[in-house]
């Protein structure tokens, strides 16, 4: 079946709301009527029944204001406009009319003593309309909130389903949560409709970005296995000095090209079966990132100073933690020039810090943005995104004569 859209809905709610608080006032503006009415007539009734059998009226009419009674008479006296006048402190309630008398006036005079409610009543009724206003301002409330409830429930629960989502780890059947199909045709079903059209999409594109990375992995790293297993190979044969060098320059290259096929795969991956939350410790990484980049100092005459002031554990993906700090020692060797160092790696509770002289002409030239690109066209942008991915900082700070890389946790 069908439903109404939820436009129509909103508006029938709306609708009805309106109606119900409107029949509720007019029901109680009715029954206020009818018992004052009644009120009335009971004290009159009341009034007369006091005086039987002597059986007065509290409804005369006089032509000369001088049989009026005394209270009323100075006041007759100085000629009235015709209309309506009530004496509060004297109870009554006069009418002046056209006459055919001297005066061409009449009086016609309510004596309401007895009938009116006194003030102590007044202050009880009042009392007793406010409270009636009061319920029926709560139930009006109740409705409204009642027929709007059920007027939104339809988005209310496409919302909880949405909710239930992980949308930082999407499954290939995570868009099956959303059945569009059981919120009709609507706009709620259109909405739910595109959210599940959507998470399929990405769900598909999660699935095809594992089988990516996963053969682009075997595929990438093979040829490179290949090629490290032949210079193991050729460095067991007797090589001259030039084919040493050679094949030192192909060694450099291939591990270059391991490390930067590593990164991409890395970045790359949606999900990598949960080792964002693997805790390991720093100082081996650390290690192990500047023995790989030593080679690049070779003929530089500088020094590296490694120094832990703490032997941190950290959480995360321990692979993406070695290719940035792989990364920042690089840039750190690659950067300073010969002959002027150290370049220090100092390693902390919670941070890890890597410095390193500038060139000559780089001084006072140098800024935190121009140092986010090195000569392998990867960046320093990568160990940004590495740390983002992980929960991670990088930061860059540049003085006059050195750049120091801060990575912490």
């Amino acid at each position: 079946m069908l439903r109404q859209s939820l436009r129509k809905r909103v508006e029938y709610a709306f609708a009805l709301c309106v109606v119900g608080l409107s029949v509720a006032w007019g029901l109680a503006f009715y029954a206020a009527i009818r018992f004052s009415e009644d009120r009335v007539l009971v004290n009159q009734l009341q009034r007369a029944a006091g005086n039987y059998p002597d059986l007065t009226t509290s409804l005369r009419g006089y032509d000369d204001p001088a049989s009026l009674p005394e209270a009323l008479r100075e006041w007759a006296q100085a000629g009235p406009d015709e209309g309506l006048y009530e004496f509060v402190a004297e109870e009554f309630h006069v009418a002046v009319v056209p006459a055919d008398n001297a005066r061409g006036r009449a009086f016609v005079v309510f004596d309401v003593a007895g009938i009116e409610a006194a003030s102590s009543e007044d202050w009880w009724w009042l009392l007793v309309i406010t409270g009636v206003v009061g319920v029926l301002g709560a139930l009006g409330f109740g409705l409204g909130v009642l027929v709007m409830r059920r007027a939104v429930a339809p988005v209310v629960q496409l919302a909880d389903v949405v909710a239930g989502i992980d949308l930082e780890h999407l499954s290939a059947g995570d868009h099956k949560l959303i059945e569009a199909s059981r919120f009709g045709t609507d706009e709620v079903g259109v909405l739910a409709g595109a959210i599940e059209k959507t998470l399929e999409r990405i769900s598909a594109f999660v699935v095809r970005e594992r089988d990516f990375t996963g053969s682009a992995s075997h595929e990438l790293r093979t040829p490179i296995t290949v090629i490290t297993g032949s210079i193991e190979l050729l460095e067991q044969s007797d090589l001259s000095a030039e084919d040493v060098k050679a094949v030192d320059r192909i060694r450099r290259a291939t591990l270059e090209m391991k490390s930067t096929i590593e990164m991409f795969l890395c970045i790359a991956r949606e999900a990598d079966d949960g080792l964002y939350g693997e805790q390991f410790l720093v100082a081996p990484l650390v290690s192990r990132a500047v023995d790989q980049q030593r080679y690049l100092l070779n003929g530089k005459r500088v020094e590296v100073e490694v120094e832990s002031l703490a032997t941190p554990v950290v959480r995360g993906h321990p692979q993406a933690f070695l290719i940035a700090v792989t990364n920042l020692v690089r840039n750190a060797f690659e950067q300073t020039p010969g002959g002027h160092g150290p370049i220090t790696v100092l390693l902390k509770e919670h941070e890890l810090l890597v410095t390193n002289r500038l060139r000559v002409d780089d001084v006072g030239r140098l800024t935190p943005a121009d140092s986010s690109s090195n000569g392998h066209g990867l960046g320093l942008g990568i160990v940004q995104r590495l740390c983002e991915r992980n929960g991670w900082e990088f930061s860059l700070q540049v003085d006059e004569a050195h750049v120091t890389a801060s990575l912490s946790w």
